[in-house]
């Protein structure tokens, strides 16, 4: 086991500028009022686990099944898409039919939000530069921020009151939109070349 404190730090840093937590604020808070409740503990942890187990699974559950990265990267490109159009548009395209908060902190937010298709593919793309150990921590520290988010989203929705919600939501929603479509076309190149 070679621990490389440079390595957990690029690795730690490149995912959560992919996982976008902070930038996830609003999706959270609105998630949250749509549900009632957020299990922050069950969504940081499941989010882990998926993070992980595709870290050693990833490539091979894909080539499995016959599918891509980019193929999967392309359909991930989609959910973040309309993700994006309901914080820009304030519409609702994602219903939770049974009110249920622990089908929402498993989905949307364990997956696709946190382990979505960005942060899945960039693991697998960590994994041919860095030692997997190294990734595992950046990948359990990640969790540990994520949790610290989640749990104290309540008290950043009041510092940052209704209309800084409103304002940041919609410039995350054209960023997320940006990276929606960004994931898209680089992969969509490489599907039809």
């Amino acid at each position: 086991m070679q621990l490389s404190v440079k390595e957990i730090f690029t690795a730690f840093m490149v995912l959560f500028a992919v996982i976008d937590i902070i930038g996830n604020i609003p999706i959270i808070i609105d998630l949250r009022k749509k549900v009632g409740h957020i299990q922050s503990e069950k969504a940081s942890v499941i989010a882990g686990v998926i993070m992980i187990l595709f870290l050693f699974l990833g490539q091979s559950i894909l080539k499995l099944i016959g599918i891509g990265v980019n193929s999967f990267a392309v359909a991930g490109a989609f959910i973040l898409f309309f993700i994006a159009l309901e914080m820009i548009l304030g519409i609702t395209l994602y219903k939770e039919e049974d009110n249920n908060s622990m089908t929402a902190s498993v989905f949307p937010l364990a997956f696709p939000l946190i382990a979505g298709p960005g942060s899945l593919t960039t693991l697998l793309s960590l994994r041919a530069e860095f030692r997997i150990e190294n990734i595992i921590i950046a990948v359990v520290l990640n969790v540990l921020v994520i949790y610290i988010v989640l749990k104290t989203s309540k008290r950043i929705e009041k510092i940052i009151g209704a209309n800084g919600i409103n304002i940041i939501r919609k410039i995350f929603g054209v960023i997320l939109l940006a990276i929606a479509v960004k994931l898209f076309t680089s992969n969509i190149k490489v599907l039809l070349a």
